[in-house]
């Protein structure tokens, strides 16, 4: 089944992350934001950059384009949704995942490698990995650390939402923007939707430093596999 990478002004991650999902064996097409009609895809991608060039806030511009309806109406009928970085911000701000991402406590933009433990096994994204299993991703953002209420962070934990958690390893790494809990990554109830502000898709290959992120690309493959 066919994955659409969708592409708004200002995307700059949209052809790494289509070319990641091919590299792990699925057929990724690229989507303009004005388009209408998802019709034929098996899940969605909404990848990282600077949609609509971050104005008022990142993601609070994207959540408006055509393509957003299509993209609801596809995670309420239970298919496959991924943001990453500005993707995870339009999913926040489209209300289809809870909280938000505000400006990293040290109010620097951050590019660099963190490491990040496995919480979940179960999802449609994360089933070629193993539970605790520590990845180092890329990270680059100024806007990524994760904030919600008291009673959201609860439910998140309650839920087992929380689906990447930042961690220090061999004495690297640790939480690079204050978010709350530690938050790399979260789900939404349903486990379909997720979002994370660590790039996957610029570590599909041992070359680039890491390849830890080509399992999120392997697992959906397998997700839609079964689903086919």
């Amino acid at each position: 089944m066919k994955v659409a990478v969708i592409v708004f002004p200002g995307s700059n991650c949209d052809r790494d992350t289509q070319w990641a999902l091919e590299h792990s064996g699925c057929k990724a097409e690229l989507v303009w934001h004005t388009e209408g009609n998802l019709q034929g895809y098996g899940a969605v991608l909404v990848p990282g950059g600077f949609s609509y060039g971050d104005y008022l806030r990142a993601g609070a511009l994207a959540k408006f384009s055509p393509i957003m309806a299509e993209v609801k109406r596809l995670a309420n009928q239970g298919y496959p949704v991924v943001g990453i970085c500005n993707g995870f911000q339009i999913l926040t701000e489209a209300g289809l995942l809870p909280g938000a991402l505000l400006a990293n406590t040290h109010l620097h933009y951050t590019c660099k490698d963190v490491f990040l433990r496995v919480e979940r096994t179960d999802l449609p994204f994360t089933s070629a990995y193993q539970p605790g299993q520590i990845l180092q991703l890329p990270i680059a953002h100024g806007e990524g650390r994760y904030y919600a209420d008291e009673a959201t962070l609860h439910q998140l934990e309650e839920g087992r939402q929380v689906v990447f958690r930042y961690v220090e390893h061999q004495g690297q790494g640790g939480n690079p923007n204050g978010s709350l809990a530690d938050i790399a990554g979260i789900v939404n109830q349903r486990g379909n939707v997720l979002g994370m502000m660590p790039h996957p898709e610029r570590a599909v290959e041992g070359m680039l430093g890491s390849g830890d992120g080509r399992g999120l690309f392997e697992s959906l493959k397998r997700a839609l596999e079964i689903v086919a």
